[in-house]
């Protein structure tokens, strides 16, 4: 069961994905975001090699595989949750088709900790909906959205979260040709609305450190 804490928290979570700092919360947003960063178009895909020490369900299937240029890290800004909780709130608060992000790393409360959760979008390789939500927004076409379960304005990732994310993030970088200048937290994502998402405690120096 989750804790009060972690419904309130949820309901603010619900309607967007992160609770951005510069507007109220609106109801529904599908509005285009108008941003006029400039959209790097996405690459070839690299030829295939054998992915021996990565999950079988990190591998899209090869008939609706896309090319992706760039990664996004999001909090869920709540205690505990996992990618099923997530994808309810999605579908209930925002009426999009499910969960916004590709994958989800739990912490220990309602996952386990560290546990890599792909979603429908990934394996079906659907357009994400994890920045606003926003349809048009270069994000939600062109890059994978990760969510780690925690709010990172109170505290930090585990040390499984953060050996995780590791892992799935050299996995997309090596199958997708993806540069670390690519990998951003929600809120310095080219064109995305302001927000603290993924947390002003999340360690995005030692991430970048972590993936030399």
């Amino acid at each position: 069961m989750f804790s009060k804490v972690s419904i309130v928290c949820g309901c603010l979570f619900v309607l967007g994905g992160c609770v951005y700092n510069d507007e109220p919360m609106p109801k529904i947003d599908y509005a285009l975001s108008g941003s006029t960063a400039r959209v790097v178009q996405p690459r070839a895909l690299e030829p295939r090699q054998t992915w021996e020490n990565v999950p079988k369900n990190w591998l899209p299937l090869s008939q609706v595989e896309r090319k992706w240029t760039a990664i996004v890290i999001h909090h869920s800004g709540t205690e505990n949750g996992n990618a099923a909780i997530f994808d309810r709130w999605h579908k209930e608060g925002n009426y999009w088709e499910g969960v916004g992000y590709d994958f989800v790393i739990g912490n220990g409360n309602g996952s386990g900790d560290g546990q890599v959760e792909v979603t429908f979008r990934w394996k079906k390789q659907k357009t994400g909906a994890h920045c606003g939500g926003t349809r048009g927004n270069w994000a939600n076409k062109y890059a994978v959205g990760i969510c780690l379960v925690g709010n990172f304005n109170q505290t930090t990732p585990t040390a499984r979260q953060m050996q995780s994310l590791v892992k799935l993030i050299h996995f997309l970088q090596d199958r997708y040709g993806i540069v670390k200048s690519r990998i951003y937290g929600h809120n310095t994502t080219p064109g995305a609305r302001k927000t603290d998402c993924p947390g002003k405690k999340f360690p995005m120096a030692r991430l970048k450190s972590m993936l030399n």
